[in-house]
């Protein structure tokens, strides 16, 4: 089985399927719409065969649809059917659940995407739970206003790395992970990694998207030095796809 990953991003959407090695992307923002994300989606890989879709959705999801519309995106979200508009069979989930999922090594890990705003997503012993904790208060106002894109535009560079160092440790001390992935676009805006972290790659998101059809059927892409077993060193189908 061929699948079709997409991970719709405040600022990108992005595209890749299994057999190919170039992702494609283009521009979202404060106006895009479902169906016509769906429509971009399906023009730039009209050269492309699959069967299934994984979509990366950034808000939060619950059995397979969005349960809030996007803050950085158009409305129309909720409700809407992929798989009618795509024409396969679709997986929906978190965005940064899906870039946690393709960093996941085992254990209980945290994942933080330093992005548009702030994803967060657990994983621990295979189990996938998104969370929403960049609209905890902090501050004056929110986590993901400190270190999310507007953070790092209205802070500039020295002060953002300051809050982020400050996030991650508080965050760390909450949740006590065995592991901590710091994701997303502006990772690399970052000098130095925080104590106890590494750095997670947006390449990732596509591992964790062909992830969730591993087992559906033979053919779906794993990350790269895998093997039949799930990360969490496991038999048989890995615990997101059940």
């Amino acid at each position: 089985m061929k699948v079709l990953v997409v991970d719709v991003g405040g600022t990108h959407v992005k595209v890749l399927a299994s057999g190919q090695s170039e992702p494609r992307k283009f521009d979202s923002g404060p106006d895009l719409l479902p169906r016509s994300m769906v429509r971009e989606v399906k023009k730039i890989t009209r050269d492309w065969d699959y069967d299934a879709v994984s979509v990366g959705y950034p808000g939060p999801v619950l059995h397979n649809r969005p349960v809030a519309e996007p803050h950085n995106l158009g409305c129309g979200w909720l409700g809407f059917d992929f798989e009618n508009a795509f024409g396969h069979p679709v997986k929906l989930i978190n965005d940064a659940a899906m870039q946690a999922l393709g960093s996941y090594k085992g254990g209980k890990m945290l994942f933080l995407g330093l992005g548009t705003g702030l994803g967060s997503t657990m994983i621990v012993d295979g189990i996938v739970q998104p969370m929403e904790l960049g609209h905890l208060p902090y501050k004056k106002s929110i986590y993901e206003d400190y270190v999310g894109e507007r953070g790092l535009d209205r802070l500039g560079k020295g002060k953002w790395r300051r809050n982020v160092e400050d996030v991650v440790a508080r965050l760390i001390a909450a949740l006590e992970p065995d592991d901590v992935v710091l994701g997303g676009g502006n990772v690399k805006q970052l000098k130095t990694l925080p104590p106890g972290c590494r750095a997670g790659d947006n390449a990732n998101a596509f591992i964790g998207g062909f992830r969730l059809w591993e087992n559906a059927e033979v053919g779906v892409p794993r990350a790269p030095g895998s093997s039949d077993h799930s990360p969490t060193g496991q038999k048989g189908a890995p615990p997101w796809t059940q």
